[in-house]
């Protein structure tokens, strides 16, 4: 039986929850789904440049866990650039961290904002 999984840390909600091919509808193209923690991997990895036990840290997972979500979530990244995918981002099990030490729980809910 599998470990369940750990709540996940991430800062804030993305404003958009939706990336397309420009000048396809979005009902014409396939869609790949981008969780929030690992949207907050690649953000922390690649725009912060964090080292990932830091990274990791701030996600409140071990070093191993930060490494599965951001390898995951840059396949699926290259996925969907490579073969022309919407990319959806929505769910995971989240928290999001509100201000000074305070967590908000956002769960598996679909697509918009708690």
């Amino acid at each position: 039986m599998p470990r369940p999984c750990c709540c996940r840390r991430i800062g804030k909600l993305p404003n958009h929850t939706h990336f397309k091919p420009r000048g396809i509808p979005l009902s014409e193209l396939e869609e790949v789904r981008l969780r929030l923690d690992e949207l907050e991997a690649l953000r922390l990895a690649d725009v912060e440049g964090l080292y990932h036990e830091e990274a990791a840290a701030r996600m409140n997972v071990s070093r191993q866990t930060f490494d599965r979500i951001v390898a995951e979530a840059r396949k699926t990244v290259a996925d969907a650039l490579v073969g022309g995918k919407a990319i959806l981002i929505e769910g995971g099990n989240v928290t999001i961290q509100r201000g000074k030490g305070r967590c908000m729980r956002h769960g598996q809910q679909k697509g918009g904002r708690p």
